[in-house]
């Protein structure tokens, strides 16, 4: 997984509430298990008209949000089914951080999961990022996990909470098995004590 340090870029702006997992990643996109590849069918339903043709006012279609690496959200943000599919296509477009007031339990853990940071801030906060968010490419974001805060186009910051382990986890880039590879030592010894101990398993 990549680590997550410093990360500056366009943020987008999305005034919607409860954005759920089938907006993200619609269902017939579900079959493959492979993560990358996905980031074309992201909020495909909206992204795009029945035609193929693109919806021209939806914000990531718009030229100064198509390479947009944050995201700047509505409250309860990943609501619905469970689908890891969701961060999958999120990552795979660009998007790096989420930023909103709320976010679905299980979608928040699956976004740590894959390297994507998600913050939860007060209304306030998410208000005048959405602000920020509006004025387009020229005016980027930077979200700084290791101070903990987001600097806006003008100078200002937001400070933001995150579990100590989580944060150590992006930072280091340590996925569940990444951090089970970190204890790689102890598994071989554990194993080459089984197989002596009972060979016949």
């Amino acid at each position: 997984m990549e680590k997550f340090t410093k990360l500056t870029g366009v943020a987008a702006p999305m005034k919607i509430t409860n954005v759920d997992t089938d907006m993200i990643i619609p269902k017939q996109f579900l079959k493959t298990i492979e993560r990358s590849g996905l980031g074309k069918n992201l909020f495909d339903e909206m992204r795009f008209n029945q035609d193929g043709s693109e919806v021209a006012d939806f914000v990531l279609n718009k030229d100064q949000y198509r390479k947009a690496s944050i995201l700047v959200a509505g409250d309860n943000f990943g609501c619905g089914s469970s689908r890891e599919h969701a961060p999958w296509a999120l990552l795979d477009f660009g998007i790096r951080c989420i930023i909103s007031t709320s976010f679905a339990d299980i979608f928040y853990n699956n976004c740590f999961k894959n390297g994507i940071l998600p913050i939860a801030l007060p209304q306030e906060d998410v208000d005048k990022l959405m602000e920020d968010a509006e004025r387009g490419a020229n005016a980027t974001v930077t979200v700084d996990l290791e101070s903990q805060e987001i600097s806006g186009p003008d100078g200002g910051t937001i400070k933001f909470d995150i579990e100590p382990f989580r944060k150590h986890c992006l930072l280091e880039g340590l996925d569940d098995v990444g951090l089970t590879l970190q204890k790689e030592d102890k598994i071989a010894a554990f194993e080459a004590k089984q197989k002596e101990q009972r060979p016949w398993l």
